[in-house]
């Protein structure tokens, strides 16, 4: 019998640690060992695995099929033993989930109750930012992301669309007055985002079509329920999904504006993940509890 199980987790742990030197140290290992010990598997299957420079290492195309399949196989090793030393069958294990703060707090925290009844032995591993993860690097299993799909790699499930709304608190309009126009938004503090993906400009219907207007104000922050807040505080106009000011906006809390305007701003909701036929049976079980409850939320219901 080969050792493969034990490359492919030397592999796995270069490529989370992005580097041989960083791998090696924690595999007590020396780098040139797992430099060589990479270059054998390369040798052996015929491809480049990862792209070598100074600074970092990055994937190829058979690299990142590789991480995908090789850390597919090692947990289902892991499952393999912790149900064996337990005694039983049912699911186990660790599901590692993102999802922006909004969506991880509203739709998906109110169900792990549930879950944990059905699923006791599985570990849910929730992180909640509105920043873009790959899920190959940060580990991720499961991502539940708004907007466009870019990678072609992933699978995905449809959640719903989220709609934006710009709202802001009634004491806010009391005091600013409510835009009636587009170009009344330059008279107002529009509360944005600091992360990478964020553009200071809210896509509006103008003359019958989609334009990007540039749009300012004295705050940026790195996720919606902080920018939610403080519009609730009257600090100014937030353009934000409409599952997550839902019940702002039916306890009047908040207020929508421009909703001609902003008729047509919409955004696809995914649960993106990796695996396919060799997907542990915890994730499985996971989607298959979650995305139904979640399509529900997202409708309102």
């Amino acid at each position: 019998m080969d050792n493969r199980a034990g490359e492919m987790l030397v592999f796995v742990r270069v490529v989370e640690a992005g580097s041989f030197s960083e791998a090696a140290r924690q595999l007590l290992m020396t780098p040139s060992t797992v430099s060589k010990l990479i270059g054998r598997m390369e040798d052996r299957l015929g491809v480049r695995l990862v792209e070598r420079s100074t600074r970092r290492l990055s994937l190829t195309d058979e690299g990142r099929l590789f991480y995908e399949r090789s850390g597919a196989l090692l947990a289902d090793l892991d499952d393999i033993e912790r149900e064996v030393s337990r005694g039983a069958g049912g699911a186990g294990g660790t599901i590692r989930v993102n999802a922006s703060v909004a969506f991880g707090v509203l739709g998906i925290e109110p169900h792990l109750p549930d879950f944990w009844r059905a699923y006791p032995n599985v570990v849910v591993d929730l992180s909640l930012s509105d920043e873009i993860v790959d899920l190959y690097l940060d580990r991720t299993d499961i991502a539940f992301r708004v907007g466009a799909l870019t990678d072609s790699s992933l699978l995905a499930r449809k959640i719903g669309v989220a709609s934006r709304k710009i709202v802001a608190s009634p004491a806010y309009l009391a005091e600013h007055g409510v835009p009636e126009a587009i170009e009344d938004l330059d008279h107002h503090n529009c509360l944005g985002f600091n992360f990478r993906r964020a553009a200071p400009v809210w896509p509006l219907r103008e003359a019958g079509r989609i334009v990007d207007r540039m749009v300012g104000g004295n705050l940026l922050a790195n996720n919606g329920e902080t920018v939610r807040r403080l519009a609730l505080a009257g600090m100014g106009l937030a353009r934000l999904g409409d599952f997550h000011v839902r019940e702002d906006i039916a306890q009047g809390l908040l207020v929508e504006v421009l909703a001609e305007a902003g008729h047509g701003d919409e955004e696809e909701v995914h649960a993106l993940y990796l695996g396919g036929q060799r997907m542990p049976q915890r994730i499985r079980l996971f989607l298959d509890f979650m995305v139904p409850r979640l399509q529900s939320f997202m409708r309102g219901e």
